[in-house]
């Protein structure tokens, strides 16, 4: 799931921002409130990646409420940019649900109560994604990251550059800081 949720990432970024914009931070507010205002664009690749799923149609219903409430709920401030010519570092503090925990402590779980996940004697993945999936979409936990966006200048608009696979687990919360 945390490599589907990359994907979507890379999916929603659009190649950066192609809006008219004066300062590097511009296009990473419009980069972020794409993700915040659930965009025709962040939808579709929502639908397009949860169609891709082997769940049950209650399961990809739940991923798609997991999704959306990630990207409404996201909290930003941008702390600082950094200005090289053409070139820009734009620091922002990200705040989000800590989906990374909610998904640890659903394998925890799965461990210690492995008769819960059973149908007929046999391990049934669905029962464990259905609870995996409803611990994702009721956690308020939040963590929260400093990133630094990079941003490029041409031909007079500022477009973010393609965040790195660490950037995107930390924007949809699914990075995993207990490897800090």
């Amino acid at each position: 799931m945390k490599k589907l949720l990359l994907m979507l990432g890379c999916l929603v970024m659009v190649v950066g921002c192609s809006c008219s914009n004066d300062k590097a931070a511009d296009a990473v507010e419009k980069y972020l409130n794409d993700y915040k205002g659930l965009s025709d664009n962040v939808l579709q690749d929502i639908d397009d990646l949860v169609e891709n799923e082997s769940l049950t149609d209650k399961g990809k219903e739940t991923y798609k409420e997991v999704l959306k409430r990630q990207y409404r709920d996201l909290i930003y401030t941008i702390d600082n940019e950094d200005y090289d010519g053409d070139t820009a570092d734009v620091t922002v503090k990200i705040t989000v649900y800590d989906l990374y925990k909610a998904q640890k402590n659903a394998s925890e779980y799965l461990n210690s109560h492995q008769d819960e996940f059973l149908t007929d004697g046999e391990y049934d993945n669905d029962l464990y994604m259905d609870y995996k999936l409803e611990q994702m979409k009721n956690i308020n936990d939040t963590v929260s990251y400093n990133i630094v966006f990079h941003v490029t200048k041409t031909d007079g608009k500022w477009y973010v550059e393609q965040p790195s696979d660490e950037v995107l687990e930390k924007i949809h919360g699914v990075y995993n800081y207990d490897e800090d």
